[in-house]
């Protein structure tokens, strides 16, 4: 039998792919909806250990309470009061909503079905493709521009990467940047006894709405930090609400910051692994059931609110023709 294979099968009113690991006993389930991982699991001692919090039927992923393990584009997170400006002209999301209402979270393709434009399996890892040329002028409110996005979910010895690209097929440049959504477990208690280590030397402020404060307001060193919020060593959860980014992270030899997640009690030990940008980290306080029962470890190419920032609007900014790629995944030790 080959150490790696794919197939696709029904998952309720839902089309997955799997990604098995026969060596390992391992395997990753994406679906065509948004392109969301919603399974990461692994046979241990004849039980089955999720790896990622996701959506447990077809039911959860029609509604996506959450935003579990969200591909979010072509922006991350929040944009303010739905609106932003870019080169001179001001856009908004959300046309004819008021007040409270107004919310613009998680780009635009967490309900789109993506086309499997590729998928292989060899001694080495199983992978598949997913693609949407979904993002066009006319297709959302506020966002005039022409976006082809694709996913490649890699499963291979070391756990599961993503590598994602961004192609502007219009004819002006297009304001987008790439983020994910996973919820992490490494085991089956509250988080509060899990372990948490964050490369990173800036905390993101932010308002009351989870907006990051304008300019340099934004990014604090850890050093003038709370001491809860630090992270940079291996630590405890305890009892901290953590819903916040990190900046200025560090990387390792091999070019990858990596955010890692443990529990002594199993031995599970995580590491989320970005090339660059920031990273998110929430611990599930106020989502709608298994509360801090998993840690969502975002990694993101930019800040939230990135359109309406100039420090973040080199980033941003994708020439006609031109495409950006940004790569990021999943280690699994300690099984």
């Amino acid at each position: 039998m080959a150490a790696f294979s794919i197939e696709k099968t029904p998952w309720g009113s839902h089309e997955v792919v799997v990604l098995r690991d026969t060596q390992r006993n391992r395997r990753a389930l994406v679906a065509r909806r948004g392109a969301t991982l919603v399974s990461l699991e692994q046979l241990i001692d004849g039980v089955t250990r999720q790896f990622v919090d996701g959506y447990r039927d077809a039911a959860e992923l029609d509604t996506r309470p959450s935003s579990r393990s969200a591909v979010m584009a072509p922006f991350a997170n929040r944009i303010d009061d739905a609106r932003y400006t870019f080169d001179g002209h001001m856009y908004d999301t959300q046309p004819g909503v008021e007040g409270a209402q107004r919310a613009m979270r998680h780009g635009f393709v967490r309900g789109v079905d993506f086309d499997v434009v590729a998928q292989r399996a060899d001694a080495q890892s199983a992978q598949v493709t997913f693609a949407t040329s979904v993002i066009r002028p006319g297709a959302f409110a506020g966002y005039p521009f022409a976006i082809d996005l694709s996913v490649t979910y890699v499963l291979d010895a070391h756990g599961l990467s993503l590598h994602v690209s961004m192609r502007n097929v219009g004819d002006t440049i297009a304001p987008c940047f790439f983020g994910w959504h996973p919820y992490f477990r490494v085991g089956d208690t509250s988080v509060d006894t899990w372990e948490l280590q964050v490369p990173a030397k800036t905390l993101i402020r932010t308002t009351a709405d989870n907006i990051p404060l304008p300019d340099a307001q934004a990014y604090q060193p850890l050093d003038e930090a709370s001491p809860s919020l630090d992270f940079r060593n291996m630590k405890p959860i305890g009892a901290t609400h953590v819903d916040c980014a990190f900046s200025q992270l560090i990387f390792d030899k091999d070019g990858r910051a990596r955010t890692h997640l443990r529990d002594p009690a199993t031995g599970v030990h995580l590491a989320m692994w970005q090339e660059r940008g920031i990273v998110l980290v929430f611990t599930a306080d106020t989502i709608g059931r298994d509360v801090r029962r998993s840690v969502a470890l975002e990694p993101m190419e930019c800040l939230s609110n990135a359109f309406n920032r100039v420090d973040c609007a080199d980033t941003i900014r994708l020439e006609p023709g031109a495409e950006r790629v940004f790569r990021c995944g999943v280690e699994i030790e300690g099984v």
